[in-house]
């Protein structure tokens, strides 16, 4: 899924990014306050990942005006301090959850996919077409009872696909949540991913639950 980093230490913030994606989530980075904010309300994010100590606007300033905006955006906080008041203050503020510097990547990772199952009510825990089924969550994918091995790049595009599934979805749309919002190759990446999910998911199983709209892109056919 989508995530935003607002975070003003560049290798600090280049690092999580790096990690990030190699657990398949799609990132953006931003590097002071200003920016962050006008990312988070120019764009769909999943969860934004907010320091507290930013350039420009501060982290709680970002937070006060966004839920001011009612942008409800699931937010996990960072801070270098470590104090029960800041916590205190970042919470009452609005955000979902709060870690201090430094912190373990696993416990961070678990804390995302914790805001990722609670913060949008509406999201089914498990998205399903049909007899196919994916766990965000776990990680997993089944067509009825046999497990499908995917990439990470290959369970994002499925999980982006099934949050819309009926959906007529453009290439474009597909790269600026599965790859990322300044991708600049080939277009045609999307394609080559479909054609490797179809292979996995519907191929094996007779199926046809990913479909070509002509003119416009992909659409997958069912789901909850």
């Amino acid at each position: 899924m989508r995530l935003l980093i607002v975070e003003d230490e560049r290798e600090f913030a280049e690092t999580l990014r790096r990690g990030l994606v190699a657990e398949g989530f799609t990132v953006d980075v931003a590097h002071t306050g200003r920016d962050g904010l006008w990312s988070a309300t120019e764009h769909e994010y999943d969860v934004v990942v907010l320091d507290i100590m930013l350039p420009e606007l501060s982290g709680y300033e970002v937070l006060k005006r966004l839920r001011a905006a009612e942008n409800w955006t699931p937010v996990l906080m960072l801070t270098a301090k470590d104090g029960e008041y800041d916590e205190a203050d970042a919470f009452d503020l609005g955000a979902d959850d709060y870690l201090s510097k430094p912190f373990s990547f696993v416990v961070l990772i678990a804390r995302l996919r914790a805001l990722l199952r609670r913060g949008a009510p509406a999201r089914p825990a498990v998205l399903e077409a049909g007899d196919l089924r994916l766990d965000p969550s776990a990680r997993t994918v089944h067509r009825g009872q046999k497990r499908i091995e995917l990439t990470a790049r290959e369970f994002g595009l499925l999980e982006f696909l099934l949050r819309r599934a009926g959906a007529a979805l453009t290439k474009n749309e597909i790269l600026g949540h599965v790859w990322d919002a300044h991708y600049d190759g080939d277009e045609n990446v999307v394609e080559v991913y479909i054609g490797y999910l179809r292979r996995k998911i519907d191929v094996p199983f007779g199926t046809h639950t990913i479909e070509t709209v002509r003119g416009v892109g992909y659409r997958l056919a069912g789901g909850n």
